[in-house]
Order: structure tokens, then C-alpha cells, then sequence
């Protein structure tokens, strides 16, 4: 039977950011990719800028927003929880605040974010980011004591990880792959029962992001780093369309 409703593609340009930053200058610049992604059918854009900047600047911000309200495409900007990242969001208001948890020391982000754990300093932060017009996000384990805290909050979107769900099918155990995409669908179901929006992100590629996209709750997925890998062999227009080929194809099945 069909999904139900209509799925967005955000695309995440940080990584042309880090490339770019490999080298130092201006080249490949990631405002850019995101003019691409839009003209090859992106629903959103998303950017992360983290304390350390080390992909995504100020400036590329300014320009993402700027970028972003001409072509009445939403910017999805992601932030840790810190006075330093709100103040840079409410001068900027972004279309959405997508709070993430960030360690310098990692990669990219490895887990979802503690809102249970850290209820009392994040739901000050989300109400700021409330009032001032952006549609908040949590991006957070599809774990019934984080879905709970998350709706007790003025959070308008929970953001699922799936990333643990990526990890398990890239080392071939597809056991632990379903039981965790079981999860996944029934964070999906609780979100949806308590009022919240339900994306999902992280690690996703052309082949694991069908089950994702059948998820019937599902309303938008963000993905960054496995596009941007890919356009180095197809180009980025063409990875960003097949990538939302077959988000809606699984959709549509």
C-alpha cells in the first residue's frame, strides 16, 4: 500500500564547506551547491554551524539566509545548544533551529541529542527560538523517553538519528538493521501522537533510504555527506535527483 503524503529532501551542504576549508580560499564554494541542490528539486537546505567552524562559516550563514528567502526555500540551520549559536540564529531566523548535541572532538554528530537529560537548560533556548519565528527541531534517539521529553517542550519537529540504523547495515548485520528501523517506526508513531513533526537523518544513502522513506510518519528527510560524496562521480545535480527519485519511489510503493 502507497505511504501517505508528500516527503521532503533537505539537502545538507556542509561538506563542500570541508572541502573547501581543506585547502583554504573560496572554491568549492557551498552556497554554490545549495543554488544547485534548489534547482535540482531540494526541498530544504541545511547547514551546521558549529562552534569550531570547521566547515560551515558565519559568513556562509549570511549567505545560505539570504540565498534561501530569495528563492522561498526553507534554511534549515542546525546548532548546538549554546548562547554563541542562538544569538547567531535569532540574528539570522532561519526557517528552522535544529538543535543538535556537538563535541569538538567528533567527526560529525554521533548520537541524538539528551532532552530528557537536559530539559531544564534546553527548553528556555527552544521557546527563544520560538518566539522568534523559527520552527524548532530535536535531533534525537527514536527513544520513548526522549520523544516524551521533546513534546513537553515547545519543539514543533523531532529529527530521528538514523545513523546507528546506516552503521548496522554497512556491517552487513542485517538483524540488528531491522530491529533498529523497528524503533525508528515506532519513534515515528509515538512523534506523530504527541504533535510533533517527524524527520529523519544521518548516514542515509541510495540504498538504505527506502525503509526509511516508507516510514508513514515520515515528513522530511535531511542528507548531506553521502550526496556530496557521490557527486564527485555523477555530479551534484544528478545525485541530489536520484537521491529524490528514490525517496519518493519507496514512497510511492
Amino acid at each position: 500500500m502507497p505511504q501517505s503524503g508528500f516527503i521532503r529532501l533537505g539537502v545538507n551542504i556542509d561538506h563542500v564547506a570541508t572541502l573547501r576549508n581543506a585547502r583554504g580560499g573560496t572554491h568549492p564554494d557551498p552556497v554554490e551547491a545549495a543554488k544547485v541542490a534548489i534547482a535540482a528539486g531540494a526541498d530544504g537546505i541545511t547547514a551546521h554551524l558549529r562552534e569550531d567552524r570547521r566547515h560551515i562559516t558565519d559568513a556562509d550563514m549570511e549567505r545560505l539566509a539570504v540565498l534561501c528567502e530569495d528563492e522561498n526555500i526553507p534554511l534549515n540551520m542546525e546548532l548546538a545548544a549554546t548562547d554563541e549559536m542562538v544569538s547567531v540564529a535569532m540574528r539570522l531566523k532561519p526557517h528552522a533551529a535544529c538543535i543538535v548535541p556537538e563535541r569538538r572532538e567528533e567527526r560529525t554528530t554521533e548520537g541524538g541529542l539528551d532532552v530528557a537529560g537536559q530539559h531544564n537548560r534546553l527548553v528556555p533556548i527552544i521557546a527563544q527560538l520560538a518566539d522568534a519565528g523559527c520552527c524548532v527541531s530535536l535531533f534525537i534517539e527514536a527513544n520513548p523517553h526522549q520523544i516524551e521529553a521533546a513534546a513537553s517542550t515547545r519543539a514543533n519537529v523531532v529529527e530521528f538519528h538514523t545513523g546507528a540504523y546506516a552503521h548496522a547495515l554497512d556491517d552487513g548485520d542485517q538483524t540488528k538493521a531491522d530491529a533498529i528501523l523497528e524503533q525508528l517506526r515506532e519513534g515515528g508513531r509515538l512523534a506523530h501522537a504527541a504533535g510533533l513533526e517527524v524527520h529523519y537523518g544521518h548516514g542515509l544513502t541510495f540504498d538504505n533510504v527506502a525503509p526509511i522513506a516508507r516510514i508513514n510518519e515520515a515528513k522530511e528527510l535531511n542528507i548531506g555527506h553521502f550526496i556530496i560524496g557521490e557527486a564527485v562521480f555523477l555530479g551534484l545535480q544528478p545525485a541530489i535527483e536520484r537521491m529524490a527519485t528514490l525517496i519518493r519511489d519507496a514512497r510511492a510503493s
